[in-house]
């Protein structure tokens, strides 16, 4: 509590923070609730949790470096040079990074900001950008740094599967669910997501190797590249001139995520315990305090080692133990079950599961190595969920005998078994009002026991969902500036994920576009595939229309700000052949849905 609050110089006056329409995307005080005694509906570790991260305003970290924590999901540094700041990871969203800039330059002064530092490519850590910095800005000559691999995993995670991220991240951050004790009370990384702008500006300036030295605005910083670990893009920054350490997301006061719940890449529980033994031997020795993205710092030089030393040793006994049991014949939910952290790592709350967790962690090393096949020929060929859930249920002796049964077993307080059995009967009969009460009831109980931030979230969504039904996707991190960000390779990698499989198994249209200044692009829509070939060669096909035009006006029609009738009436802009083809392909592509069911079929 001490170290949370240390530094501590001041909040912003309005508990407000607002879009240009007044629409409220983070209530500073929605929070003030965790000051009170933690109630039977919470988990008492997960309530300090919060508590800690509720603490809103600027902070100092140490001579120079200052944060804003409390503004949004993550934090936002910044570190003082000659003659402005450079902001290190601008939040999720426009409003709040604006707000925090805003709170900074009350207690510190009008210094313009000359540098924007993106630790790795996760949204909460970019999407703010131009709350702080504009366009014009970055012409001017302010450089913007991010790792090497950044710009393509920041759009390629928000792009092709950005719309089942975002609505799983509804679930995990619990963004819809009221704030109180029967409610979202934090995500144990922060406390929720902002619900602003999300912007992008892409790097100026890449990192690209451990040991790069940079200079900007007269701060030297030292470069760990860290990837695969927290994203697959990330570094940790040493400042020698200030003995400061960032340790990006690698080193937070939680478990993190080897599989985070709303969806993403596998992360290397090896490889990040590795990357921590390195920033050891690297920085330790020279550093007073290390802070990070999320939480408050580490000072003093033995109690940051020991910190990151522990932070080590979690992940990789998280991983060593789970190929130990899994080469034993153990599966995935085995070895959840079974496995139990050291004592010594469990007295430290800092490697408590309050964002990742032991379970899913385990279940996350099995899946990277093996994948979700465990071996048993039964599991090889199962039924979807609905259709499995008609036997069991017709096995089980019909839905009110299931959930005559279930009640007992709720009454007992076995709630795991509770909304694993009355699941069959949701997916068998979606309306059954007696089901869909009761498995909100067990998803309640279950998330008022998590100590586990998401867990709870996750839980506690679900029985709103039950209850009032869908909550939407609060947050959209495939913003404009992101989509923007898309090179064409990907863009028609993104197009091609839309194609409507069995609708085009007989299509067969090509377009060429021949885009200016470019190679010219052959796109086919062929045995349901749309695939895309530059330049020309035997793996070109003769087009059925041809378009000549800029890149902009290709973008446009893609993203359909242009429709296919009004290309041609663009300047610069030539077709020969059909051009009816080209509203042929883009009739095959399938919207996807922001809003699918999750706890109903």
């Amino acid at each position: 509590m001490e170290d949370a609050k240390r530094g501590f110089m001041g909040t912003a006056g309005d508990n407000l923070i607002t879009d240009g329409t007044g629409r409220t995307v983070w209530n500073l005080h929605a929070y003030g609730f965790l000051n009170g005694e933690c109630p039977d509906t919470a988990n008492p570790s997960l309530w300090r949790q919060s508590r800690l991260c509720a603490d809103h305003g600027l902070f100092e970290v140490t001579t120079g470096i200052y944060q804003i924590r409390g503004f949004d999901l993550s934090n936002m540094t910044f570190v003082e040079g000659e003659r402005g700041i450079l902001v290190i990871d601008p939040l999720l969203t426009a409003e709040t990074a604006a707000a925090g800039l805003a709170l900074y330059r009350a207690h510190r002064g009008d210094r313009p900001v000359t540098g924007v530092l993106y630790t790795h490519s996760h949204a909460d850590h970019f999407g703010g950008v131009r709350g702080v910095v504009t366009g014009q800005d970055i012409d001017g000559g302010v450089p913007v740094l991010a790792p090497q691999g950044f710009l393509e995993h920041a759009v390629s995670e928000n792009v092709y599967a950005g719309t089942a991220m975002n609505r799983r991240a509804a679930y995990m951050y619990g963004a819809a669910l009221p704030k109180g004790d029967r409610g979202q009370i934090g995500a144990g990384l922060g406390l929720t997501l902002s619900t602003g702008a999300v912007g992008l500006i892409p790097p100026t300036l890449d990192i690209t190797h451990t040991g790069q030295t940079e200079t900007v605005d007269g701060i030297r910083m030292v470069f760990q590249l860290t990837p695969g670990t927290e994203a697959p893009a990330e570094l940790n920054i040493h400042f020698p001139d200030r003995s400061a350490l960032c340790m990006a997301e690698n080193a937070t006061h939680n478990q993190h995520n080897l599989l985070t719940l709303r969806g993403a890449e596998v992360r290397d529980p090896r490889v990040w315990a590795r990357y921590l033994t390195e920033a050891i031997g690297l920085f330790a020795g020279a550093s007073d305090v290390a802070f990070a993205s999320h939480h408050w710092p580490v000072w003093g030089r033995e109690q940051l080692t020991r910190f990151l030393s522990e932070q080590r040793d979690m992940y990789a006994y998280l991983h060593d133990q789970t190929l130990r049991m899994l080469n034993q014949g153990l599966t995935a939910l085995e070895i959840a079950e079974a496995m139990r952290m050291p004592p010594a790592l469990e007295r430290r709350w800092h490697t408590h599961g309050y964002y990742g967790s032991v379970s899913h962690n385990t279940k996350a090393v099995y899946q990277r190595y093996l994948g979700w096949f465990d071996g048993n020929p039964a599991h090889l060929w199962e039924h979807p969920p609905a259709e499995a859930a008609h036997r069991y249920v017709e096995f089980m002796g019909g839905a009110d005998e299931v959930v005559r049964r279930a009640r007992e077993s709720f009454a007992d307080g076995d709630f795991r078994w509770v909304v694993q059995v009355v699941n069959h009967v949701l997916f068998a009969d979606p309306d059954h009002a007696a089901a869909r009460e009761l498995q909100a009831d067990a998803l309640e109980q279950l998330g008022y026991g998590s100590e586990n931030g998401t867990w709870r979230n996750v839980f506690l969504t679900g029985a709103l969902e039950l209850r009032e039904g869908s909550v939407g996707t609060p947050t959209a991190t495939t913003s404009p500036d992101v989509v923007a960000a898309l090179t064409l390779d990907q863009l028609f990698d993104a197009l091609a994920i839309r194609v409507d499989g069995p609708r085009s198994w007989d299509a067969d249209i090509t377009v060429r576009w021949n885009i200016q200044g470019r190679d010219p692009v052959t796109l086919r829509l062929h045995n349901g595939v749309l695939t895309h070939v530059t330049g020309t060669g035997p793996a070109v096909a003769d087009p059925d229309v041809e378009a000549t035009l800029a890149e902009a006006d290709l973008r446009a029609l893609l993203l359909g700000a242009v429709a296919p009738a009004e290309l041609a009436a663009r300047d610069g802009v030539e077709i020969t052949g059909d051009p009816g083809r080209l509203a042929d392909l883009l009739g095959h592509l399938a919207d996807p849905d922001p809003d699918f069911a999750v706890v109903t079929p």
